[in-house]
């Protein structure tokens, strides 16, 4: 089995001294080139949580609830591109198709770097662009699919949530990358005119179209990697008519509810935490905080799954769903106290708490279809489409909850009951003592 090997045949990750003498070394190889090209997939699926921000200080005029849109519709996107993309990797296979994924990110990358140095750019223009930024977030499930394939049940939680945890930093690297190259002419006379910026009355020179270019180059170069180092496996071959069975399987649509809770509450909040700031407290600088939230958020995502092996992933999902409805309930309180310092600290409890369950409820689901790695990784595919739908209901109804009332809290209040819901579901189906799946 050698580095240009690129297909696989023969791959038995439950057997322990094939796993030992070639096995481990192969998957941890695919896993370190998936989880650069997943975090650079995040990065540009939520490039407009930051060029949003700032897109009217620099001669746009755009409303409060076309920005929250914009911000919003990449998830949209990505969700509908996940349900088909969780299905692909047994068909094309996984090298070929992260090599293919992660070049589809260079589109929105170029075309905003573009966009954004012309006001008179229509919205119409910016809404296709925050539509295809939509690839990055599809990417997500082939992704997981793909890695799933790779790791033998014991350790699968652990290898996942590595994947997903490190590459979710990427929401955390954009926001805290993009306000940095902005203040610097990056690329020259290549990377186009500098614009002026106005905040509180002051002026300022930036290059506003380096927050999307500064990606161009890692893409390529991790599309290199992907082409060189990672492997298709055979044995993960199947057809779509062998996967779609999962479609019929009830835990398939309770496990895409709670990953809606965890996962969707993630990159939900990602996309709107930056308004979310701008619009309850205008005296801060909202790109000065809004990394922290999908940092801590991404960071704790393998600890969920670490702590799912070990304890069972329905016990921690089940215990952390209640921490996130005390968290919200916070939210709300700091908020509307006005205390800052309060909000932030409620908001990172919250974002700590979805990361958790992210890594809880995708360790779930190979135990529950542990008997077929086929559908559950298919499983895993479609749930984390799913859940993407957060991302884009959940600055939505901030942005509606504002515009109809003049504060979120409506919107709070609504996820709070769903929540709830998700705690519920979690303790009948798998964490109570006699539940139909105890995992």
């Amino acid at each position: 089995m050698t580095l240009m090997q690129t297909s696989i045949q023969r791959w038995e990750p439950e057997n322990a001294a094939f796993w030992a003498e070639q096995g481990k070394k192969v998957a941890n190889r695919n896993l370190w080139i998936s989880i650069p090209a997943l975090l650079l997939s995040f990065a540009v699926w939520q490039l407009w949580s930051v060029v949003a921000v700032n897109l009217n200080t620099i001669g746009f005029a755009f409303t409060t609830d076309q920005l929250f849109t914009l911000a919003a519709l990449p998830s949209l996107v990505g969700a509908t591109l996940r349900i088909f993309y969780s299905f692909l990797v047994p068909i094309v296979g996984g090298r070929n198709f992260t090599i293919l994924s992660t070049g589809t990110l260079l589109i929105p990358a170029i075309g905003i770097g573009l966009a954004v140095q012309d006001t008179t750019t229509s919205f119409t223009t910016m809404v296709v662009l925050a539509a295809l930024c939509g690839f990055g977030g599809g990417n997500f499930a082939s992704s997981s699919a793909n890695i799933s394939f790779f790791y033998p049940k014991r350790v699968k939680g652990g290898a996942l949530g590595m994947n997903a945890g490190l590459g979710n930093l990427g929401v955390s690297v954009v926001q805290f990358l993009a306000p940095v190259v902005i203040t610097m002419s990056l690329f020259g006379g290549l990377g186009g005119d500098s614009q002026t910026m106005v905040k509180n009355g002051v002026e300022s020179v930036v290059w506003m179209q380096n927050a999307a270019f500064v990606f161009v180059v890692p893409i390529v170069l991790t599309m290199i990697a992907a082409f060189f180092g990672m492997n298709n496996l055979a044995t993960a071959k199947s057809s779509m008519r062998e996967q779609f069975v999962v479609f019929k399987r009830k835990h398939t649509w309770i496990m895409s509810f709670l990953y809606t809770m965890s996962f969707g509450s993630f990159i939900g909040y990602s996309a709107a935490f930056p308004l979310l700031m701008k619009t309850q407290f205008p005296e801060i600088n909202p790109l000065q905080y809004a990394f922290l939230g999908p940092l801590v958020g991404a960071l704790i995502r393998p600890v969920g799954g670490w702590l799912s092996d070990k304890l069972g992933g329905a016990k921690v999902t089940f215990y952390d769903v209640i921490a996130m409805i005390a968290a919200t309930f916070g939210v709300i309180y700091f908020m509307n106290a006005g205390s800052f310092a309060g909000f932030l600290t409620m908001f990172m409890v919250l974002f700590v708490t979805t990361g958790i369950a992210n890594g809880s409820t995708f360790r779930m689901i190979p135990v529950i279809f542990g008997k077929n790695p086929k559908e559950g990784a298919a499983v895993l595919g479609f749930t984390s489409a799913i859940g993407c739908y957060g991302g884009y209901f959940i600055p939505k109804t901030f942005g509606m909850s504002i515009e109809a009332t003049g504060a979120p809290d409506l919107a709070l209040y609504a996820f709070i009951l769903y929540y709830v819901a998700s705690l519920i579901v979690t303790w009948y189906w798998y964490a109570r003592k006699n539940a139909e799946v105890k995992c």
